[in-house]
């Protein structure tokens, strides 16, 4: 797993090629990154299922509760397949574009 700490939030990349395994090592090491907003890198992944991206339902859940953006980056995804509560986006950009909106959007008090 690879971590890259940036202004407002942390990049993490899967660097087994596992993404189960990723999953679980995400949730074991949760706690060092709760206090941020997390991007998940997964661009490496060319070909994703729904049923795969649904593991990261809970983690995201628990950190959107917490009041912090939990955001997925992967491509070639169908986005109208997946749930309301994943965000996923097809680039890095997008991703810190989101989460400087969701900062605004907290620091009014939505």
């Amino acid at each position: 797993m690879k971590v890259e700490h940036q202004k407002h939030s942390v990049i993490i990349k899967d660097t087994q090629g596992n993404l189960e395994s990723f999953v679980e090592k995400l949730l074991h090491e949760y706690k060092i990154f709760e206090k941020e907003n997390i991007i998940l890198d997964l661009t490496q992944y060319s070909d994703l299922t729904l049923k795969q991206l649904n593991l990261f339902l809970a983690i995201s859940k628990t950190h959107k509760a917490a009041k912090k953006s939990f955001v997925l980056v992967a491509k070639d995804i169908d986005f109208n397949l997946i749930s309301d509560k994943l965000t996923i986006v097809p680039s890095h950009l997008e991703a810190h574009d989101l989460i400087e909106l969701d900062e605004i959007e907290r620091d009014l008090g939505f």
